[in-house]
């Protein structure tokens, strides 16, 4: 009998162990609270939004950079409608 109890007081412990390493308590209380979910989704919404942003720009520089590399390789063809590109480009930024 006491070696049962010695093994149900180990797996216990374990479990409560993994449930204070899981932050079940916080999940539970999360998901149970409605404005903490709007406020957790706004503010990470937020966040995305930024993240896009900058992600977008840092891409569209590093792709207007490489077609004026292009356009100074004088390609035939090509060089004038990449010209045209990043001309319309830096119009719209003198704006």
């Amino acid at each position: 009998m006491f070696k049962i109890k010695k093994v149900l007081n180990n797996n216990l412990e374990k479990l409560l162990e993994i449930i204070q390493e899981s932050n079940l308590e916080q999940m539970v209380y999360i998901l149970g609270n409605k404005k903490e979910i709007a406020k957790r989704n706004f503010i990470a919404g937020i966040f995305r939004g930024i993240g896009i942003g900058i992600g977008v720009t840092i891409i569209s520089a590093i792709i207007i950079y490489f077609l004026q590399k292009l356009v100074r390789l004088n390609l035939p063809g090509i060089g004038k409608y990449i010209y045209d590109i990043v001309e319309i480009v830096e119009g719209l930024n003198r704006k």
